[in-house]
């Protein structure tokens, strides 16, 4: 396994650890789906999470976010998140979660109907 893939497995064993702490017990790394890519992490239904190990995220973030946008397409979710490292900060909880401003707003009307 090369480097950045053993990183990316490292930040999604992270992530995993931090939602099951949560009590999402289900949540789990995904196996790769090639082009048809559905995110690193599963067992959320309706979500879709793209995890980023990296140092420094400088204009990488739109990136990625359109990334995210493109596997919650492929896996018809409701949510696509990126949850990226946070330099200095070893707990996923510290990190960050990024989505669209449209994501958030269906999320927020969601959570007000409830």
């Amino acid at each position: 396994m090369g480097k950045e893939r053993s990183k990316g497995t490292r930040g999604e064993n992270l992530v995993v650890e931090a939602l099951n702490r949560a009590g999402f017990v289900h949540a789990e790394r995904r196996a790769l789906n090639g082009i048809n890519d559905k995110g690193d992490i599963t067992g959320i239904p309706g979500w879709v999470f793209e995890v980023k190990f990296h140092d420094s995220y400088a204009g990488k973030l739109s990136g990625w976010v359109e990334e995210a946008e493109q596997e919650r397409v492929n896996a018809k979710a409701d949510y696509g998140v990126v949850w990226h490292r946070r330099k200095g900060k070893g707990s996923a909880e510290d990190w960050f979660v990024t989505m669209s401003g449209k994501q958030f707003l269906e999320m927020l009307k969601e959570i007000q109907n409830d």
